[in-house]
């Protein structure tokens, strides 16, 4: 029966297989036992270890447990198994029935310094580790409403800033690691998955389901990065997926729903405050209005007394949701983890929406005791489809504005015979597609040499990623085209790498040493297609067919990118007390200058003290782990794309005899010699732990100098160009980071746990072009941040019966008060304008609270970020303002208030505003989520006939402290009129911080 039971199993799971497209594993469990033991596996903390490898002592069977710690295993009765897990003591118990078990593992400090951890191309002893490399918390890769890593991981790690300057469903977050380093260069650091680059593949992290994150590690100093050279100088973030491990398959369902609402909604004038603003108006202006609103259009509504919510209009209901299946288990000669995601989110905001579809196979095959290979392929599909209402147009409605007409159509003009803005809920009337599929395949083969040679290992990687992705558009008679436009694109990015990897590991004596020899190629080939039309009979076909439009445009463009790598690194340790890492990488791109050295090389040294494991420290009880690390090297960055080195020419159309001809005129003036920008940095760091391991953590400082920076150069116009690239900037970043991990309670019911995190980074310009001046025009200066704010200093508004003669002799009451800085009677661009902070955060933290109870679970995380300072576009609505409504809580200056915040409403006041863009700190301090789980206990989940549950609650973004006036000081809104493409960063795109709750269940199966 027993037999049976498995081979109908191993059916099920081979059907699964296939029908997934994916790999059919073949395996059998077929057991001759006497007993069907189950278990689980905890720490002392009573929370579940997963991975935890369960053997008969004696036999060849055995299992590993699953994320709930829940194992099950057949044995013969009397017999013993065997329990191990890295970082905890071994433990042994033995089974006279078939009762569940429940093995509390002890925590083992030396195994979990003895515990590995990813360092790019390998792994390291944790205590062997000479670099700045953190290890992201486990706790933050589960049971969060979120769609990619980045967000999860926001706020609790040192050294990491992640901020949302968009909301928008399906966007990823910036990334930056150690401040600013380049201008031209993005400052994501450098992506691997499985040892294999996302990064320069075209890939997003969005193509990475979170739920099949194993771990995650950055790397942050020199010493720790360099092994990535040109790739490295941003950091490196490492993330490991899950794998199969030997045991009978395990089955796992996570999963939650849950509903999306704007955190912060900036709320509208309403009714009687708008029709007060007008009269406000039309009095400062002189102006004698002909009806009690701005429009004709408003009057039915306002003599009726009705009003209209447009937030209200706009917005809905936001939902959000995630399945994950995954199949995972295998023998010792064959392990595989399969699993499949769909990701579902409809934003709060009409035709704002995110859909992936994701699958995942993972697979590792022992062909014989000295070869294994393995594969690593997964597919998504990201679905960003939607007519995008207008968020920024819905705030300018007027609240005596309707919506639709008698036909319930949207009314194009809702405030007619204001044409400046159309209704929001236009973009509901477009036809938008926009999608993308990422599709990798990697595969590994390793092959160890027996013998003398024992220790040394070769590895080749090989990848290959095709991402093709599609964007169509119509906009017709009904969203306010008469003449209806249609555009479509297609792109795809084809790539490969591939690495050959020699490594070498040897022990003898009291010293360790392992090499690692690297050589890979990479290339990426690019290509898009545009058409586009205008001019069609009717909307019927929208973008399908661009032939119809009476006009048509098309455009294309390819590139390729390759580079070549080579890398050695030398590990070396002493009595687990000395350690020296030593790493050389030599790079060369295709994008570099062809009269400059392609080729760039980036060593680099680190250097480890382990303290803690002198003779001398034996008797001090009081200090369980003490490490000192010290580091220094040279990273590079490309910053640069393909093609940007050399002189081109582009088309351009003139008429000639009463004919039009095709000529090229000069583009953009090519630098042969540009080469790589270059990062030098030093790191110190301090690894502890205290008082029985009740205090641990690390404190590093570094600087950084980076020079060779491009820059665009001016030149004379008269050589045919206004401005090249060159290496000509540098930039200089110091800073510390700290992580602090306390064990605040721990009893045998409750225990509470805390982990606070600290940076502060300092950014400066040290030269720009080389000349020792500043550059006004971008607003960079020596000895400032790189992205600083510069702008005249407001003191308050004028007022009646102030003399403004001796400052700004044109100023009017209700003006702007702007400081007089070199005291010459008169306020002028170049002397009275300072600067007045910068646009990254001065210092960040994030403080992370786990409170444990019997098998209820509570954690707590806020986040801060302080010493922004931002431009508030909320606050500046130009010489609209007596148009549109405006928040309620942006107020207007009158004689009888007398603001001292808030100019008047008039055109002259905005026109005396001298382009004054409103900088205003825009630090805060967020809940940023609250997660409470209940794991059912393992005694109930047999009688369920499960082999683990847990069901939990989920909020983010719950609630923030800030002084900011606007939706939210970490995002970025643009004014009307600016990046009109409808991408991140243009005003048709603003979208808030979104408010999260959802409900979850993990549940694995027997």
């Amino acid at each position: 029966m027993k037999k049976d039971h498995c081979l109908h199993r191993q059916t099920k799971l081979l059907l699964l297989l296939i029908a997934c497209f994916l790999f059919a594993i073949p395996f059998s469990y077929a057991q001759n036992a006497t007993l069907a033991v189950s278990g689980r596996v905890v720490d002392s903390k009573n929370v579940p270890i997963t991975g935890a490898t369960v053997v008969v002592e004696g036999a060849k069977n055995g299992t590993a447990t699953d994320a709930n710690g829940a194992f099950k295993i057949n044995v013969p009765q009397g017999a013993v198994l065997h329990i191990t897990a890295i970082g905890y003591q071994e433990f042994k118990v033995k089974v006279e029935s078939d009762k569940s078990v429940t093995v509390t593992m002890k925590e083992d400090e030396a195994k979990l310094m003895n515990d590995v951890v990813v360092v790019g191309y390998g792994t390291q002893k944790r205590s062997d580790v000479t670099g700045a490399v953190v290890s992201v918390p486990k706790a933050r890769l589960s049971e969060l409403p979120v769609t990619n890593v980045y967000q999860a991981i926001q706020g609790s790690v040192a050294g990491l800033n992640i901020s949302a300057a968009s909301s928008v469903p399906g966007s990823t977050p910036s990334v930056g690691v150690r401040g600013q380093n380049s201008v031209t260069a993005s400052s994501e650091p450098f992506v691997v998955v499985d040892g294999v680059p996302l990064t320069k593949t075209g890939g997003s992290i969005n193509d990475i389901n979170p739920n099949d994150i194993a771990s995650v590690e950055f790397l942050k100093d020199a010493s720790a990065v360099a092994i990535y050279g040109v790739n490295g100088s941003n950091g490196v973030m490492l993330i490991t997926t899950k794998r199969g491990a030997t045991g009978k398959a395990q089955i796992r369902y996570s999963g939650y729903y849950g509903t999306e609402s704007i955190a912060h909604i900036l709320k509208p004038r309403e009714g009687a405050a708008y029709v007060q603003k007008w009269k406000d108006y039309n009095a400062q202006s002189g102006l004698t209005p002909q009806y009690d609103v701005p429009n004709i259009a408003e009057l039915p509504y306002y003599n009726q007394g009705k009003t209209t919510d447009w937030m209200d209009v706009i917005t809905r209901q936001g939902i959000i949701q995630d399945h994950n299946l995954s199949i995972s288990g295998g023998n010792k000669d064959v392990k595989y983890y399969i699993s499949g995601d769909y990701l579902d989110e409809k934003g709060p905001l009409y035709g704002y929406n995110y859909k992936r579809a994701s699958i995942r196979s993972n697979l590792d095959i022992n062909i014989t005791d000295y070869l294994t290979v393995g594969t690593s392929f997964f597919l998504a599909n990201n679905n960003y489809d939607g007519g995008r209402v207008n968020m920024l147009n819905g705030s300018a409605m007027s609240p005596y504005a309707q919506v639709t007409d008698a036909n319930g159509i949207y009314i194009i003009y809702p405030m007619y015979a204001e044409l400046l803005y159309t209704n929001p809920m236009l973009p509901q009337y477009t036809d938008q597609v926009n999608r993308s599929t990422n599709v990798t395949g990697n595969g590994y083969l390793e092959l160890k040499i027996p013998g003398k040679l024992k220790g040394l290992k070769y590895r080749l990687n090989a990848s290959y990623t095709y991402l093709p992705t599609l964007q169509g558009s119509y906009v017709g008679r009904m969203a306010n085209d008469l003449n209806g436009t249609a555009s479509k694109t297609n792109t795809q990015t084809k790539s490969y790498i591939v690495e050959n990897i020699l490594t070498y590991t040897k022990d003898f004596g009291k010293s360790h040493i392992d090499f690692t020899g690297l050589y890979s190629a990479q290339q990426k080939l690019f290509d898009s297609t545009r058409a586009g039309a205008v001019g069609f009979i009717n909307d019927q076909l929208s973008f399908n067919n661009l032939g119809a439009g009476a006009t048509q445009t098309s455009a294309s463009f390819a590139s390729q990118y390759r580079i070549n790598s080579q890398m050695a690194r030398i590990n070396y340790s002493y009595d687990s007390r000395y350690m020296i890492t030593g790493t050389v990488r030599r790079d060369g791109s295709s994008v570099i200058g062809a009269n400059a050295d392609k080729y760039g090389s980036f060593p680099s040294v680190g250097l480890g003290w382990n303290i803690s494991n002198e003779q001398f420290m034996k008797g001090i009880k009081a200090i369980n782990l003490l490490k000192l690390r010290a580091s220094y090297g040279k990273t590079g960055n490309e910053a640069i794309g393909p093609y940007s080195t050399i002189t081109k020419d582009k088309l351009a159309r003139y008429p000639f005899n009463g004919l039009a001809y095709t000529g090229v005129v000069a583009d953009n003036l090519g630098n042969s010699k540009l080469h790589w920008e270059s990062t030098k940095g030093l790191n110190l760091g301090v690894d502890f732990s205290l008082v029985n391991n009740r205090i641990g953590g690390s404190i590093d400082v570094y600087h950084t100098k980076t020079d060779g920076i491009i820059l665009s150069r001016n030149i004379p116009v008269m050589t045919g160009f206004t401005s090249v690239y060159d290496n000509i900037g540098k930039v200089d970043n110091k800073g510390i980071e700290v992580t602090l991990n306390t064990k605040n309670i721990a009893t045998s019911n409750f225990r509470w746990e805390s982990t606070i995190t600290f940076t502060r980074n300092k950014n400066k310009w040290v030269d720009i072009y080389g000349d020792g001046k500043n550059d006004v025009g971008n607003k960079w200066f020596i000895g400032q941040p790189v992205f600083a704010i510069y702008d005249y200093q407001m003191t308050g508004i004028w007022q009646e019966g102030e003399d403004p003669s001796k400052q700004d002799p044109s100023a009017k009451p209700g003006f702007i008060k702007f400081a007089d800085l070199n005291h010459d009677g008169k306020i002028t661009a170049d002397s009275d304008r300072v600067v007045q902070g910068q646009t990254a955060p001065k210092w960040y933290g994030g403080f992370y609270n786990t409170f444990h109870y019997k098998d209820f679970h509570l954690s707590i995380f806020f986040q801060t970020v302080q010493g922004v300072t931002k431009n508030d576009n909320d606050l500046n609505y130009v010489d609209e303002s007596g148009r549109r409504n405006t928040p309620q809580e942006v107020g207007y200056w009158t004689s009888a208030n007398k603001s001292q915040d808030f100019p008047a409403l008039t055109t002259a006041a905005n026109n005396a505003r001298r382009g004054y863009a409103y900088p205003r700190d825009a630090s805060y301090t967020r809940l940023k989520d609250i997660t409470l789980s209940y794991t059912v206990p393992q005694r109930l989940v047999d009688k369920m006939k499960l082999g683990g549950l847990t069901a939990y609650i989920s909020g983010r973004n719950l609630y923030t402290w800030t002084k900011w006036i606007g939706w939210d000081p970490e995002n970025n809104v643009s004014l009307r009129g600016t990046g009109t493409d409808g991408t991140l960063g243009s005003w048709t795109n603003n979208y808030p911080t979104i408010r999260s709750f959802v409900f979850g269940l993990n549940v694995s199966l027997k």
